[in-house]
Protein backbone atom coordinates (compact mmCIF):
# COMPACT_ATOMS: atom_id res chain seq x y z
CA UNK A 1 0.00 0.00 0.00
CA UNK A 2 1.39 3.38 -1.01
CA UNK A 3 1.57 5.99 1.72
CA UNK A 4 1.36 8.81 -0.85
CA UNK A 5 -0.90 10.07 -3.59
CA UNK A 6 0.98 12.03 -6.28
CA UNK A 7 -1.45 14.52 -7.82
CA UNK A 8 -0.61 16.40 -11.01
CA UNK A 9 -1.10 20.17 -11.18
CA UNK A 10 -1.69 22.32 -14.27
CA UNK A 11 2.11 22.90 -14.44
CA UNK A 12 3.87 19.84 -15.87
CA UNK A 13 6.18 18.21 -13.35
CA UNK A 14 4.83 20.13 -10.36
CA UNK A 15 3.00 17.70 -8.08
CA UNK A 16 0.95 17.83 -4.95
CA UNK A 17 1.85 14.99 -2.60
CA UNK A 18 -0.86 13.82 -0.23
CA UNK A 19 0.62 11.92 2.71
CA UNK A 20 -1.61 9.15 4.05
CA UNK A 21 -1.68 8.60 7.80
CA UNK A 22 -2.30 5.54 9.90
CA UNK A 23 -4.32 6.76 12.86
CA UNK A 24 -5.51 5.30 16.13
CA UNK A 25 -6.36 6.57 19.61
CA UNK A 26 -2.70 7.50 20.26
CA UNK A 27 -2.40 9.77 17.23
CA UNK A 28 -0.97 9.01 13.79
CA UNK A 29 2.03 7.84 11.79
CA UNK A 30 2.63 9.48 8.44
CA UNK A 31 5.49 8.56 6.13
CA UNK A 32 7.17 11.77 5.06
CA UNK A 33 9.40 10.48 2.31
CA UNK A 34 10.21 7.13 0.69
CA UNK A 35 12.85 6.95 -2.06
CA UNK A 36 11.08 4.02 -3.72
CA UNK A 37 7.68 5.75 -3.84
CA UNK A 38 9.15 9.03 -5.07
CA UNK A 39 11.20 7.22 -7.73
CA UNK A 40 7.90 5.80 -8.97
CA UNK A 41 6.76 9.42 -9.39
CA UNK A 42 9.89 10.26 -11.38
CA UNK A 43 12.05 11.72 -8.59
CA UNK A 44 15.27 9.72 -8.73
CA UNK A 45 17.82 12.02 -7.11
CA UNK A 46 18.70 11.47 -3.46
CA UNK A 47 17.91 14.03 -0.79
CA UNK A 48 21.04 16.15 -0.31
CA UNK A 49 19.84 18.74 2.23
CA UNK A 50 16.98 19.18 4.69
CA UNK A 51 16.00 22.66 5.96
CA UNK A 52 13.46 23.87 8.49
CA UNK A 53 12.01 27.38 8.64
CA UNK A 54 9.86 29.23 11.14
CA UNK A 55 7.84 32.26 10.07
CA UNK A 56 6.31 34.14 12.98
CA UNK A 57 3.89 36.63 11.41
CA UNK A 58 0.68 35.86 9.57
CA UNK A 59 0.86 37.48 6.14
CA UNK A 60 4.67 37.28 5.91
CA UNK A 61 5.97 36.32 2.47
CA UNK A 62 9.19 34.47 1.63
CA UNK A 63 10.54 33.88 -1.86
CA UNK A 64 10.55 33.45 -4.79
CA UNK A 65 13.84 31.47 -4.82
CA UNK A 66 15.49 28.94 -7.13
CA UNK A 67 18.92 27.63 -8.10
CA UNK A 68 20.47 27.64 -11.57
CA UNK A 69 22.17 24.58 -13.08
CA UNK A 70 24.37 22.79 -12.26
CA UNK A 71 22.91 23.20 -8.75
CA UNK A 72 19.24 23.13 -9.77
CA UNK A 73 17.14 21.31 -7.21
CA UNK A 74 13.88 19.53 -6.69
CA UNK A 75 12.20 20.55 -3.42
CA UNK A 76 9.59 18.79 -1.33
CA UNK A 77 7.95 21.49 0.82
CA UNK A 78 5.75 20.60 3.78
CA UNK A 79 4.10 22.60 6.54
CA UNK A 80 4.59 21.02 9.98
CA UNK A 81 2.82 23.69 12.01
CA UNK A 82 0.24 26.26 10.94
CA UNK A 83 -0.89 26.95 7.39
CA UNK A 84 0.78 28.49 4.35
CA UNK A 85 -0.13 29.34 0.79
CA UNK A 86 2.70 27.78 -1.19
CA UNK A 87 3.55 29.01 -4.70
CA UNK A 88 5.72 27.61 -7.50
CA UNK A 89 6.51 29.49 -10.73
CA UNK A 90 7.61 27.70 -13.91
CA UNK A 91 10.85 29.25 -15.19
CA UNK A 92 11.86 26.46 -17.59
CA UNK A 93 12.96 27.77 -20.97
CA UNK A 94 10.61 26.49 -23.67
CA UNK A 95 7.99 25.20 -21.21
CA UNK A 96 4.36 25.43 -22.31
CA UNK A 97 3.59 26.90 -18.85
CA UNK A 98 6.55 29.32 -18.71
CA UNK A 99 5.98 32.08 -16.10
CA UNK A 100 2.73 30.51 -14.92
CA UNK A 101 2.31 29.91 -11.21
CA UNK A 102 0.41 27.47 -9.04
CA UNK A 103 -0.61 27.99 -5.42
CA UNK A 104 -1.76 25.45 -2.84
CA UNK A 105 -2.62 25.55 0.87
CA UNK A 106 -0.26 23.37 2.89
CA UNK A 107 -0.94 22.84 6.58
CA UNK A 108 -0.20 20.60 9.51
CA UNK A 109 -3.73 19.23 9.29
CA UNK A 110 -4.05 18.52 5.55
CA UNK A 111 -0.71 16.66 5.30
CA UNK A 112 -0.05 17.95 1.80
CA UNK A 113 3.38 18.69 0.36
CA UNK A 114 4.35 20.41 -2.85
CA UNK A 115 6.94 18.60 -4.98
CA UNK A 116 8.67 21.36 -6.92
CA UNK A 117 10.90 20.23 -9.81
CA UNK A 118 14.08 21.82 -11.09
CA UNK A 119 13.41 25.01 -13.02
CA UNK A 120 10.72 26.39 -10.71
CA UNK A 121 10.92 29.31 -8.29
CA UNK A 122 9.31 28.83 -4.88
CA UNK A 123 7.79 31.09 -2.25
CA UNK A 124 5.02 31.12 0.32
CA UNK A 125 2.84 33.29 2.51
CA UNK A 126 2.11 32.45 6.16
CA UNK A 127 -1.65 32.15 6.66
CA UNK A 128 -1.33 31.71 10.43
CA UNK A 129 1.14 32.77 13.11
CA UNK A 130 4.27 30.68 13.73
CA UNK A 131 4.38 28.52 10.60
CA UNK A 132 7.03 25.81 10.53
CA UNK A 133 8.13 24.30 7.24
CA UNK A 134 10.36 21.39 6.32
CA UNK A 135 12.17 21.37 2.96
CA UNK A 136 13.83 18.34 1.38
CA UNK A 137 16.28 19.33 -1.38
CA UNK A 138 18.01 17.19 -4.02
CA UNK A 139 20.97 19.61 -4.14
CA UNK A 140 22.73 21.56 -1.41
CA UNK A 141 22.37 25.32 -1.36
CA UNK A 142 24.96 27.06 -3.54
CA UNK A 143 25.02 30.88 -3.20
CA UNK A 144 26.68 31.33 -6.61
CA UNK A 145 23.76 29.51 -8.29
CA UNK A 146 20.95 31.29 -6.45
CA UNK A 147 18.29 33.13 -8.37
CA UNK A 148 15.11 34.88 -7.31
CA UNK A 149 12.02 36.66 -8.57
CA UNK A 150 10.24 39.58 -6.98
CA UNK A 151 7.05 38.38 -5.25
CA UNK A 152 5.24 41.52 -6.43
CA UNK A 153 6.30 41.28 -10.09
CA UNK A 154 3.31 42.38 -12.23
CA UNK A 155 4.34 39.91 -14.98
CA UNK A 156 3.55 37.09 -12.56
CA UNK A 157 0.52 38.76 -10.97
CA UNK A 158 0.50 36.31 -8.06
CA UNK A 159 -2.69 36.69 -6.08
CA UNK A 160 -1.28 36.47 -2.57
CA UNK A 161 -4.32 35.80 -0.35
CA UNK A 162 -3.41 38.24 2.45
CA UNK A 163 -1.86 41.67 2.60
CA UNK A 164 1.89 41.26 3.04
CA UNK A 165 2.67 41.90 6.71
CA UNK A 166 6.38 41.30 6.40
CA UNK A 167 9.02 40.56 3.76
CA UNK A 168 12.79 40.59 4.03
CA UNK A 169 14.72 43.50 2.55
CA UNK A 170 16.50 41.00 0.32
CA UNK A 171 13.25 39.52 -1.06
CA UNK A 172 11.66 42.96 -1.46
CA UNK A 173 14.59 44.07 -3.62
CA UNK A 174 14.70 41.17 -6.08
CA UNK A 175 14.58 42.56 -9.61
CA UNK A 176 11.48 42.39 -11.79
CA UNK A 177 11.53 40.01 -14.74
CA UNK A 178 13.26 41.66 -17.68
CA UNK A 179 11.50 41.91 -21.04
CA UNK A 180 14.02 39.61 -22.74
CA UNK A 181 13.97 36.86 -20.04
CA UNK A 182 13.43 33.53 -21.80
CA UNK A 183 13.74 31.18 -18.86
CA UNK A 184 16.36 28.96 -17.33
CA UNK A 185 17.84 25.76 -18.69
CA UNK A 186 17.68 22.75 -16.37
Amino acid sequence: MSRFDFISTPLTGLMLVQRKAIEDQRGFLSRFYCAEAFAGAGINKPIAQINQTLTHRKGAVRGLHFQHSPHAETKLVSCLKGEIWDVAVDLRKGSATFLQWYGEVLSDSNRKSLLIPEGFAHGFQAMTEDCELLYLHTAPYCPESEGALNVADPKLDIGWPLATSEISERDRNHKLIEQNFQGIIV
